[in-house]
Formats: structure tokens, sequence, C-alpha cells
């Protein structure tokens, strides 16, 4: 991930404190080389496919390693935070490994419940070849906590035959998009111009980005390593050009306000909107819906002819627990089940993109829907900040409720984004830096 120095910090080189790298040993003070370990995987909606992904790295792992098994649990997305929490607070009952959300990383650090793995990441020959964004969001204080399972990003979805219909070609800027969905809107008032959503953080992001706007900047003291910018003026400028989309010209703000990114990719492929923003992820659903066949993707145009939008770096990951006492057997697993095998199964399986360049690549030439996805990767995507803060940011709808109160009418831009800003101060205040050592 390629940011300004001046505007926003990468993940890794932060100056978040962080213990010195582990080798040996897991918080028991033990590393046992057989046993049991227990991996915490999520619960994806079919996950018969990513079951059996996982089975082929399991089994070459156990054969790698006589005397050690390996218990899988999928766990649901929507209540890792209390499972998790709880493991780090009973290592009796820890997994030895979890998937976790790449945006859960700083929160995971400061709780104290992620092994750091600098040292062993750095010898894996692997690893060399993952995209610094993916490994960026592993990093918290240059410090290594976990490996990259997949990376997900967003570009925009539209409507080929609706586009031929009407005479149009896909938007090459911002505005262009804007101007494209409310033509479309009044040619075809039945349809969505573009889908758009109140709670779709993720969508609205590179809209503030491509304008210059970021959403924290780093102030470089490790106490309060952040201090919100979402209410500078490029940021607003970012979030009026994405608010503008909602109104009765477009994405009416009484069916759109409470909308998120899965509503909106429903509505796509559902033939209700002429565009959307979706993910690589979203390629499946949208194939199995009524736009199948009549659908083209490109990157999210940014505000110049040509240029595209930064994208949130979105992803899972694989971390080795503090608490492990199999420490050098989880690592190894750890590499099992995300290495360059199993990620290209995982793409195969599930459309997982690949956090490895090459791996990605050969993916491309599989399957070339992938194209526009690696492309906007390529032009720079960003991540959120790492602060155990932006946990609180995220549960507390900071983001989601100033798009809301702008396109309602009840504040305007200036005023709810400086009310946004202020939430995320606190947050960020509050989190200060991990609590480990």
């Amino acid at each position: 991930m390629k940011l300004p120095a001046r505007i926003a910090v990468p993940i890794a080189v932060l100056t978040l404190a962080a213990c010195a790298p582990q080798t040996s040993g897991g918080a028991s003070g033990t590393d046992d080389k057989s046993g049991t370990l227990r991996v915490w995987l999520f619960q994806e909606v079919a996950n018969k496919p990513k079951e059996q992904v996982v089975q082929q790295a399991v089994a070459a792992f156990e054969k790698r390693n006589k005397g050690a098994k390996v218990e899988v649990e999928y766990i649901p997305v929507e209540t890792r935070a209390q499972r998790v929490k709880a493991a780090f607070n009973d290592p009796k009952s820890a997994p030895d490994l979890i998937e976790y959300g790449n945006t859960d990383t700083a929160g995971y650090v400061k709780d104290g419940g992620l092994a750091d793995i600098t040292a062993e990441f750095g010898a894996w020959d692997e690893a060399k070849d993952t995209d610094p964004t993916a490994k960026s969001s592993v990093t918290v204080g240059g410090k290594v906590y976990g490996a990259p399972l997949f990376v997900g990003v967003r570009a925009l979805y539209y409507r080929t035959d609706v586009f031929t219909s009407l005479g149009l070609s896909a938007p090459k800027t911002q505005d262009e998009l804007i101007s494209t969905a409310k033509k479309i809107r009044k040619a075809r008032p039945e349809l969505y111009g573009i889908a758009v959503g109140g709670a779709y953080t993720y969508g609205a992001m590179p809209f503030i980005w491509a304008n210059g706007g970021e959403l924290a900047t780093g102030t470089g003291t490790a106490a309060d390593p952040y201090k919100s910018a979402i209410g500078s003026e490029a940021a607003r400028k970012g979030i009026a050009s994405y608010t503008s989309l909602f109104g009765d010209d477009n994405c009416p703000a009484a069916k759109c306000a409470q909308m998120g990114g899965n509503a909106t990719v429903t509505a796509f492929a559902s033939g209700k909107a002429a565009m959307a923003i979706g993910g690589d992820f979203s390629h499946a659903a949208v194939e199995a819906g009524t736009v199948k066949g009549k659908y083209a993707v490109v990157p999210l145009p940014g505000t110049t002819p040509g240029s595209i939008a930064p994208a949130f770096a979105g992803g899972n990951n694989i971390g080795v627990l503090k608490s492990t006492s199999h420490r050098t057997l989880a690592v190894d697993l750890m590499k099992s089940l995300t290495g360059k095998e199993t990620q290209g199964r995982l793409f195969d399986a599930m459309g997982f993109l690949p956090t490895y360049t090459d791996v990605r690549q050969q993916a491309a030439g599989r399957e070339p829907f992938v194209k526009p996805f690696i492309d906007s990767l390529g032009a720079g995507a960003k991540f959120v900040p790492a602060s155990a803060g932006w946990g609180q940011i995220d549960a507390g709808l900071v983001l989601p409720t100033l798009f809301q109160e702008v396109v309602s009418g009840r504040k305007d831009v200036a005023t709810a984004s400086g009310d946004a800003a202020r939430k995320m101060d606190e947050a960020f205040t509050a989190a200060g830096t991990p609590a480990t050592g």
C-alpha cells in the first residue's frame, strides 16, 4: 500500500508499541511438538468448498508433522468478537490459530491475543511474494501478527444491456459516474442509476480518498498516534460527492440510506440497479442473479479521466494466538493454511483473491473477471487506521451515521463530518497504543 507519508502512515511503520518477536514457546512457556491443535475459521455462506480446501492443507501439515493432529471449527462471523475476546481471556479454552478480519488486527494486538511472528514470517520463502497491501494488514508497529489469507477489493459493476440501449459508455471519472447514474434514472425510473448505501462504508471510502481526503492522519506520537481527518476540506468534498447519489434522481434516500454493501449488490444482481460498487467476492452472487451475461466490471474511476479511485483493501488473515502451547507447530500450520498452494485452491473454490502477486496473476489467467480488481489493487488500495479505536468507530457506526445525517438533510456535510471527527478522535485517544509487551 503506497500512502503519502504526509497524509497517512502505512501500518508497517506505525509507532505503536509492541513486544519483541518470540521464536519459541507461547505465553504458556511451552512449545509442544505433538498433540492437537485447534483452529477457528469463519463459516462462509457456502462453506463446503472451503472445508475441502482446508482439509487438504491440514492433511499436508499432519503428514509433515507426525504426532500432530488438527481440529477445525467454523464459527459465525457475526459472533466472532465475543468468541475471540473470551479466548483471549481464557487461554486454556483458546484455539491455537484463528482467522480474523484484517480490520481487527490492531485491536487484537492491543488485547495481547496475537503472537508476534515477525521472525518466522521474514524467514518464510513464500512470504516475499506477499502483496505489500496485504502484508500491511497483519503489521502493527513494524511487527507481524499473522499471515494474509485473501484480499478483497471493490470495483464498478455495470449493466451492459442498459448502457447499450441508452447509448452510454462506462464512466471515466466520478463526476461522469454521478451524471451517468442520473441519466439512467431519468430514462429508466424503475432502476437505480447506481445502488448506493448510507451504511456502505467501504463503498463511500473511495470517494473520500479520490478527492484527496483521509480517514485519519498519523500524529507521530506513540501515546495518541491518530487524528481524524474526516472533517478536512478534501474529505468533505468526497463525502459531498458520494452523498449526492442519494435522492429521487438516483437512489431515493428513503430506501437507500439504510442499505449496506450486500443490499446494493443484491439490488444490482436482481436487476434493480444499472450500477453498483461490488467486490471480487460479489462475483458469484451477481452470476447467480438475473443480470448474468448482461454486465461488465471496470475499476471505480477517480476524479480525473483514466484514474482509478483508491479502493479499500479488505480481506482476512490467519494468526497464531500468544497463548498457544504449540507455537512452532502453529506457525507451520499457519503456513499450510495461507501458503500459495492453498490460496490458489481457495480462489478456484471460493473466488477469494490471493495475497501473493504471482498466484494472483495465475488466477487472473484462469478467470479474466478478476482483472479490474487486480488493476484496482495495483493503482494503490488503502486501509483503515491501524488503531484499536477503529473497532469502536466501526461498531459505533460513526461513518454510516455521518452519511445518513447528510442524505436525510438533518445536517450539512461540514457539521456532520465535524461531529464524526470528534467521535473518531475520542476513540483513537481511548485506544492509545497496544497494551502488549
